[in-house]
């Protein structure tokens, strides 16, 4: 199926701040971003101490003054580095997820720093940013502290990864991966892993070239789901491979060496509420690149 045209841009880039130093990573990365989008960035904090009553008045005091540290601290530091790109700050009541999900609806994107675990690679989600996650339709990055100095610009290597599912309709993960490589003029690396059908398991014995067959079939799929966006982005440096084995593995080692992941999360209306799928969990919590999380039916 065709992509859809490219989508109207949304006039800004959302930054959940907070006063840490995960917080400003992602405000960093976010005015790059909205540079990158020629929009402006939008600095946000959220804090459920301003809606209770039960709050004595010198808490609600102290609690403003760390909203306006938080904000105007990550406003000076991106207005330094980005002296003309359109920086505003907003306090938000509420509880944070839900007040960062709503501030999210009008936001082209929405981003949300994570803590690096202690010296590995990847992500500690907190109960904030996880829960926003999957509050939000809104397209959300992730963005792990560096462990360089803060002073220091991240390393750019010019490759976006994108993991797909050739069996889901993923046109809002394509066109927004396609459209962030073609904003960066980087290369685009697609990876699907797949396995093999439940029948294969019950056959008498193995055959190999089932396996080699099952993995032509697969890669044909994938080529021919890219296909219309190759047409669409014909100046994109775009290769794909389809493997057999967990997808979510092969993205974490995929990252090591890219700018940006970007996979999908299935909107699931369950009564025991969202969640992200294994794929999507395993990246955020072991990928060492930013991690671009797409909602989608």
């Amino acid at each position: 199926m065709p992509p859809e045209e490219v989508l109207t841009m949304k006039h800004h880039v959302t930054v959940g701040v907070d006063g840490s130093p995960e917080s400003r990573a992602a405000a960093r990365w976010g005015a790059r971003e909205a540079d990158l989008r020629k929009v402006p960035l939008r600095l946000v904090h959220a804090v459920d101490w301003l809606v209770s009553p039960a709050v004595p008045r010198p808490g609600r005091e102290a609690a403003d003054r760390w909203a306006d540290e938080a904000l105007t601290g990550a406003r000076d530091d991106v207005r330094r580095r980005h002296p003309d790109l359109e920086v505003s700050t907003r306090c938000l009541s509420g509880r944070p997820a839900a007040a960062l999900a709503a501030e999210a609806v009008d936001a082209g994107l929405l981003v949300l720093g994570s803590r690096g675990v202690g010296g590995l690679v990847g992500f500690l989600i907190g109960s904030v940013g996880l829960s926003t996650l999957v509050a939000t339709e809104a397209p959300v990055v992730l963005v792990r502290v560096s462990d360089a100095p803060e002073e220091a610009e991240p390393v750019r290597n010019g490759e976006i990864v994108l993991g797909v599912d050739i069996h889901e309709a993923a046109d809002k993960v394509l066109t927004f991966a396609f459209e962030e490589a073609d904003r960066r003029g980087c290369a685009l690396r697609v990876i699907h892993g797949w396995k093999m059908p439940s029948m294969y398991q019950y056959a008498p014995f193995f055959d190999p070239e089932n396996e080699r067959e099952v993995g032509r079939s697969v890669t044909v799929m994938l080529d021919d789901m890219l296909m219309p966006w190759r047409h669409k982005f014909p100046s994109l440096s775009v290769t794909h491979e389809a493997f057999m084995g967990a997808a979510g593995d092969q993205l974490v080692q995929a990252a090591a060496s890219a700018d940006l992941v970007v996979v999908g999360r299935r909107l699931r209306r369950s009564p025991l509420g969202a969640h992200l799928g294994s794929v999507a969990h395993a990246v955020l919590h072991h990928a060492a690149a930013p991690v671009a999380v797409i909602a989608h039916d």
